[in-house]
């Protein structure tokens, strides 16, 4: 199975990161997309309280299905976030939805954003424009992870491990809303 290794980081210049990346030799893979993601659960929530995601992504015209999960030799208090992960593209998301509504998962939360890939021979960078501000995520083997963040002048101290349903549950916390979801219309809403 595929192991995903990342880290996300807070983006207070978006077009400074831009300049660094490509000063440090990575191309554009893809221009900024629009990404809507809905992420499915049981109604007790059993994947979320194991750490398991079964999601629906539109992003650009592509439907993607992912299934992430805890590797079984998991650390919690690994630096870098660990996650098998499993992927295909689609041609039809929403039927997709339809199929895992009738097998008893539900929509359980939505986040948007749109993103920008930036790629170098051995990883991914991926600068996210969330409702709730910019963040970016390193994504490839641990080792350069680290060596990239060193090189793009980001201090490890800043990496996180978070999900964007963690960042937004922050988000709805500091900012005593009650929004359900990670959406520009809601969180536009709740700001008005």
């Amino acid at each position: 199975m595929p192991l995903e290794v990342e880290v996300k980081f807070p983006v207070p210049d978006p077009g400074a990161l831009t300049r660094r990346l490509l000063d440090a030799g990575f191309h554009l893979e893809t221009p900024r997309t629009f990404e809507r993601n809905i992420l499915y659960d049981t109604p007790d929530r059993r994947l979320r309280s194991v750490q398991t995601i079964l999601r629906v992504r539109k992003y650009g015209d592509r439907w993607i299905v992912t299934h992430k999960c805890l590797p079984k030799n998991n650390d919690p208090e690994a630096r870098h976030k660990h996650r098998d992960e499993t992927e295909t593209e689609v041609e039809d998301g929403q039927a997709i939805g339809h199929i895992f509504s009738q097998l008893g998962f539900q929509p359980s939360f939505v986040y948007e954003k749109y993103r920008t890939e930036f790629a170098d021979p051995t990883g991914h960078c991926v600068l996210d424009e969330t409702p709730i501000g910019f963040y970016a995520e390193l994504e490839g083997p641990p080792e350069w992870i680290d060596a990239t963040g060193r090189k793009l002048g980001i201090d490890a101290s800043q990496f996180m491990t978070l999900s964007y349903g963690r960042l937004f549950e922050q988000w709805q916390r500091d900012n005593s809303s009650s929004v359900p979801n990670l959406t520009f219309d809601e969180i536009h809403a709740a700001k008005s």
